[in-house]
């Protein structure tokens, strides 16, 4: 048995693009942009009447396209609707590296899916669980009390929240307040994504950002997805890329403290420390794990450039 032919070189997962289903012109400028992750997606950006032509179209894309380092995934529609299996089995006949789910409320919702894609893959001879999952685990209110659970199937690699969904769902007037930060709902479903990612080893991956003209903004909500946990994000628009890699990546400075930290902890342990005093401030293993999960991006980001 052998593995699926990845589309795409599986590395840092900073920036997730998505694409129209269907829309020539910007899945070949996708291609030239820095995007990690590209999301072909099959569902919002599709009206009904277009749905299974969009499907067609992806599959087309998949099988002709080198995506060269980016990672290729598809959104299908939510599988409750008319299309979303027959979106899934189409995609797998072409070997995506992975599906995005939206409006998944159960793990049940992702159990089944995942039980259809390990038939699928082993009925083309694939090695089982070379197919991820992403999921959108917050477009509808059930699933913010399931998302633990949801990401302990082993098939789920990351986990983004929604809050345009949601907000309809819950008759919402508005996500944001005046100075632009989330409503409390909205701000306690997005940790509650981020606890749940990590919680089950999965990756956090902050929600869209709409407001495309407002670079500033981009960066702001960025830097405190950054500063909470995340590790990527979902982007809109190509001039959202390069604002959020450049958050999502760490910099020289932090990669200097990473390493130097890294180095007084070798020689604490040593006299049989590991809990001391530097620059100022006392440190344990907690820093210890995140100067090498630092180091760990870092060196995953330079391996994808070179």
């Amino acid at each position: 048995m052998t593995r699926a032919p990845s589309k795409g070189q599986k590395g840092p997962r900073r920036s997730l693009h998505f694409v129209p289903g269907g829309n020539d012109r910007m899945f070949e400028k996708a291609l030239t942009l820095s995007a990690d992750s590209l999301i072909l997606d099959l569902e919002d950006s599709v009206t009904p009447e277009n749905k299974i032509a969009a499907r067609e179209h992806v599959c087309k894309w998949i099988k002709e396209t080198d995506f060269g380092d980016q990672e290729c995934l598809v959104r299908i529609n939510p599988q409750d609707t008319t299309w979303g299996i027959d979106d899934l089995r189409a995609i797998m006949e072409v070997l995506p590296d992975g599906f995005v789910l939206p409006k998944v409320a159960s793990q049940q919702d992702v159990d089944y899916i995942d039980e259809i894609i390990t038939e699928l893959e082993q009925q083309q001879g694939v090695e089982a669980g070379a197919v991820s999952l992403i999921l959108i685990g917050t477009e509808v209110p059930a699933a913010i009390f399931n998302l633990h659970e949801m990401a302990r199937n082993e098939r789920v690699e990351g986990i983004t929240w929604g809050a345009e969904d949601l907000s309809g769902a819950i008759g919402a007037k508005a996500k944001r307040d005046a100075h632009g930060n989330y409503l409390e709902v909205f701000s306690f479903v997005r940790s509650t994504c981020l606890l749940a990612a990590v919680a089950c080893n999965a990756q956090p991956i902050d929600a869209v950002y709409v407001d495309i003209k407002n670079p500033e903004g981009l960066a702001h909500e960025c830097k405190t997805g950054a500063d909470m946990g995340f590790t990527g994000k979902i982007t809109i628009h190509p001039s959202q890329i390069e604002i959020v890699n450049r958050a999502f990546t760490p910099t020289q400075a932090e990669i200097d403290e990473a390493n130097e930290l890294i180095a007084a902890f070798e020689e604490n342990e040593k006299a049989g420390r590991m809990a001391f005093t530097y620059r100022g401030q006392m440190v344990d293993v907690p820093h210890l794990r995140r100067a090498r999960e630092i180091l760990a991006i870092a060196a995953q980001i330079s391996d994808q450039v070179s």
